[in-house]
């Protein structure tokens, strides 16, 4: 066998056959990996299927193209995050403990996922219906947005105001997860500090 034989990776173990949601739930979960990992133009659905285990065929039997999967990532993205930041809220504390709670959950999953993040800017800027998805999920985020309030019986806030916290949460965690800021020279420990302060004064105190 020859050295670059030896190196050639294996393909990953083919699942035992199950149930259509389960097979698109493997399908959607490596693929959020492989976009994290290889962004968007770097892979193709035969090999969005492979890392899942499954033949391409398998793949179009549940997604069109690689766009269709990618916008299924994307939304189970939004979902996973909005979980945690509800179970975040769930929790015991302060106002302040519950912000830099939640801020800390926010920077850490936008970290983890800053490839995916990445080619997500990139594909709302140059594809239509991408951009009309993102902006769809964005209206869903602010529903979210305004029943987590109600149930933790948080103040309520105008949808510009929910806006401005998103734009602001969102950008900066993504800024902060790429090392923007301390490419500029800029203390991220105090910008984390002033997230904390915003969400804060969106909370109701303990």
């Amino acid at each position: 066998m020859s050295a670059a034989a030896a190196r050639k990776p294996r393909p990953a173990p083919r699942p035992r056959r199950g149930a259509p949601e389960d097979t698109r739930r493997r399908l959607v979960a490596a693929a959020a990996e492989v976009f994290n990992r290889e962004g968007y133009e770097g892979t193709d659905s035969n090999r969005l299927a492979r890392a899942a285990g499954y033949a391409p065929g398998t793949f179009y039997k549940h997604f069109r193209d690689k766009r269709e999967i990618f916008l299924a990532v994307y939304a189970e993205w939004v979902d996973r995050e909005w979980e945690d930041v509800s179970a975040a809220l769930d929790l015991s504390g302060g106002a302040a403990v519950r912000a830099a709670r939640i801020v800390d959950l926010l920077l850490t999953h936008h970290r983890r996922w800053s490839g995916l993040r990445a080619s997500l800017r990139m594909l709302t800027v140059a594809d239509p219906a991408v951009r009309e998805f993102y902006r769809g999920q964005r209206r869903r985020q602010f529903t979210l947005l305004q029943r987590l309030r109600v149930t933790a019986g948080d103040p309520p806030c105008t949808r510009e105001q929910d806006a401005l916290l998103l734009f602001t949460l969102e950008r900066t965690a993504d800024a902060m997860a790429e090392d923007e800021a301390e490419a500029l020279g800029l203390d991220a420990a105090a910008m984390r500090g002033l997230l904390v302060e915003l969400v804060a004064g969106r909370l109701r105190p303990m």
